[in-house]
Order: structure tokens, then C-alpha cells, then sequence
């Protein structure tokens, strides 16, 4: 796109909005302003203007403050009592420590703008302390913050962080094939838990598919936002537009999500009998710790490829019962290793030991193998418990248990 056609034509230049969708009420709770140019009869994006680094700060700066003021107009004409989320790009947004962007929000706040129906999208990977600063003070005048491309600020997320973000926003674009990298999807989860850490909500957008409204559900969105719900819009819409759509699908999640756990719990039950069983005769027998790791691992030939006993510490009390091309060896080198820092580890040896139950892992990358795989844990007793970890083929073969 020409820069100097927008700069000549600015009366072309328009605001649309996206609309967000929460996962609680199903129905539209803000907007995205995106910034458009009207161009032989159609609304084009003004995405590579903005990224052109060739385009002067000041024309960048011009036509975000026509969008923004054209956007405010709309909002306060359309008295739907809706959010704004608005895009600025953090450098300049830093030029003049906030000021000007500011200016611009107490203006319209004479005339019935509230500060906190704006979220502010930070759209650029480093933070510095300067736009740590503006943040901070955005913060108390009741301005929300939204973090955007949350999964490219890498060594900078800790400054984000400190600002006490309202929302993260994660997309999902590179989510477009169910057979997505494991890794990928663990990347996401642990946003899910960086997030449920601070105190922020997770706004999934890039939703194009309906199984990525489905991973955004099941990860702990609580906004959605994405061409499958609705394109960008030249004016707002009835807040209820996809209410029915979103509640038939999330009742459709629900039901698979119910029977996924149902497999996995069954699963669970199968190896703890199957389990009680085998110890009862090792007791009987009075067997070593060795003895019954074979015992375990021809019993459970076609699930697991690694089995070892560790206390109640977490030191391991054998050695790895390790399957390496189809066949079962002892890998000494593991005796009384430590795996206390593992997470939830104690918590879990602690839950067994109150239960006198086993537990089965969620889904995880092996640190060795790195296969995705679960683990089932089994107290043998206080102070010893059995780990057995289960194979990724196993796992495909089982319908559910992948999920």
C-alpha cells in the first residue's frame, strides 16, 4: 500500500472492529479497532502501511490518531457501553512517555469516554523501563492493559508481567492442523499458567476453525476472537449475534471433554487393580525391588518402556528398568538420583500417600525421549512408589487419551 495515496486521501482511512467473545455469557464484550482504507469500492487493511519501517513515525502516528478518534466517535455515538481494545506500537508510544496517546483519551473523556472501556494493546516484543513507566500509570487511571503476541516477548515478559497485564493475547494461527507439534501446545499451556499466575485472562484470537475455538476452550481462554466467530465489521453488532452458536458448541466441548477424562480415570482404575494384584504376589513372595520391576514391565509389555521405585523424597531406590529396541535392561546409572524438583512431584507423592491411590499424569514431553507420554504413579507402600511411564504409541492407539 502507497503511503503517500493514504496520506493524501486520509478521508478514506476507517476504523472496523472485531469483535471479542467471552466464554462465560457467549456474547461480545469489546472490539479490536483495526485500521482500514477505502479503495475502489472495498476496505483494505492498513496492516502494511504500519508495518512499513520506510513510512515516517509521523505518518504512522497521524492516521493511528484518525483511526482512534474516528473509533471513539463511533462509541459514543452508538452509547452500546462496549470496550475498545486499541493497537500502539510501543515505541512510539514511548516518543513522548505516553502523552500524546493520553491526550487523545482525556479529550473524549470530556465528552463520556471512560478510560476503562480502553484496553490498550501493546503490540511490540521489547519492554523498556521507559514504557514500563507509561504502563504503570496508563494502569491507574483505570486504562486496561493487553499484551499482545504474548508468545514472542521471550527475555522481555517478566517487564510485561510487572505491569499486571489485563490480558494476554496468544495466537493461534500457528494452530491449523491438529497434528500441531506437542511442544507448541505444552508452550500454550504454560501461558495458560502464567496467566491464572498474575491474574490475567487469556483473549485466544486468529480463530479460524472450529477445533481452535475448541483448544482455546479446553486451555483456559476466557475471550475468543478469530474470522470463525465474525470478520471485522464496519459498525458494532447485536452483543448476542453468535450466543446460541457459542453455547451449542461449548455444551459439544463439554461432552467430549467428559468423555476424554472418563478414559483416562477408566485407564487409571485398570492399572491400579491390575497393579494391586501384582504387588499382593511380590509381597507374598517377598521379591526384590528388581524382581518386581520385571514383573510390572512384562505385565505391562505393550504400555510401558520404563519403570523404577523411588521414597517418598524422591530418591530412586533402583535402577531404570529401561526398554531399548524391544528389549528390557537395568540402567544402573539412575540409582538414587533425585526427581524431587519435579513439578508437583511432592505434592503428588503426598496425595498417594493420603489416598492410598495412584495417579495418572497429564500429558507431557519425556525429557529423554522426548515423546509425549503419561505417567502412573503407585504407592507401594509410605515410603516407596512405583513410576511407570507409558508409551506414545500406546497412548494414539487409545482413543482419548492423546487429548
Amino acid at each position: 500500500m502507497d503511503a503517500l495515496e493514504v496520506m493524501t486521501h486520509l478521508e478514506k482511512v476507517t476504523p472496523f472492529f472485531q469483535p471479542i467473545f467471552s466464554a462465560d455469557e457467549h456474547t461480545i464484550i469489546g472490539y479490536e479497532v483495526l485500521g482500514r482504507f477505502w479503495e475502489d469500492g472495498e476496505a483494505k487493511s492498513l496492516g502494511p502501511f504500519f508495518h512499513d519501517a520506510e513510512v515516517p513515525d509521523e505518518f504512522h502516528l497521524e492516521v493511528d490518531d484518525l483511526i482512534l478518534r474516528r473509533a471513539l466517535d463511533r462509541l459514543l455515538q452508538s452509547q452500546c457501553g462496549t470496550s475498545l481494545f486499541i493497537n500502539r506500537d510501543a515505541r512510539l508510544l514511548t516518543k513522548d512517555s505516553g502523552e500524546h496517546f493520553l491526550s487523545v483519551l482525556h479529550e473524549y473523556e470530556e465528552k463520556g469516554l471512560k478510560l476503562s472501556d480502553i484496553v490498550l494493546e501493546v503490540s511490540q516484543s521489547g519492554c523498556s523501563d521507559e514504557l514500563e513507566r507509561v504502563l504503570r500509570y496508563y494502569k491507574t487511571l483505570g486504562i486496561r492493559l493487553a499484551i499482545d503476541h504474548i508468545e514472542e516477548m521471550s527475555g522481555h515478559l517478566h517487564k510485561f508481567v510487572n505491569c499486571s497485564p489485563d490480558i494476554l493475547k496468544v495466537s493461534l494461527q500457528t494452530l491449523r492442523k491438529n497434528t500441531v507439534n506437542q511442544t507448541y501446545k505444552d508452550f500454550l499451556y504454560s501461558l495458560s499458567m502464567l496467566a491464572r499466575k498474575v491474574g490475567a485472562s487469556l483473549l485466544f484470537e486468529n480463530i479460524e476453525m472450529e477445533y481452535q475455538l475448541q483448544y482455546a476452550w479446553k486451555h483456559g481462554g476466557r475471550y475468543y476472537q478469530g474470522f470463525y466467530l465474525h470478520e471485522p465489521a464496519a459498525q458494532f453488532l447485536n452483543t448476542r449475534i453468535q450466543k446460541d452458536k457459542l453455547r451449542r458448541k461449548c455444551q459439544e466441548f463439554i461432552i467430549h471433554e467428559k468423555r476424554s477424562l472418563e478414559k483416562v480415570y477408566r485407564l487409571a482404575e485398570s492399572i491400579q487393580l491390575e497393579l494391586q494384584e501384582i504387588t499382593a504376589k511380590y509381597a507374598k513372595k517377598s521379591l526384590s525391588r528388581e524382581q518386581l520391576l520385571e514383573a510390572v514391565a512384562k505385565h505391562f509389555e505393550g504400555m510401558c518402556f520404563r519403570v523404577y521405585i523411588c521414597d517418598e523424597n524422591g530418591f530412586e531406590l533402583t535402577s531404570n528398568y529401561f526398554k531399548q529396541d524391544g528389549k528390557w535392561i537395568f540402567q544402573p546409572e539412575y540409582y538414587d538420583k533425585n526427581w524431587s524438583w519435579r513439578p508437583y512431584f511432592l505434592e503428588n507423592i503426598l496425595r498417594m500417600r493420603k489416598n492410598r491411590m495412584g495417579l495418572l499424569s497429564d500429558l507431557y514431553s519425556d525429557i529423554e525421549t522426548a515423546e509425549t507420554i503419561r505417567t502412573f504413579s503407585y504407592p507401594l507402600n509410605d515410603r516407596e512408589y512405583l513410576f511407570i511411564d507409558i508409551t506414545y504409541e500406546f497412548l494414539f492407539e487409545q482413543d482419548g487419551l492423546l487429548y
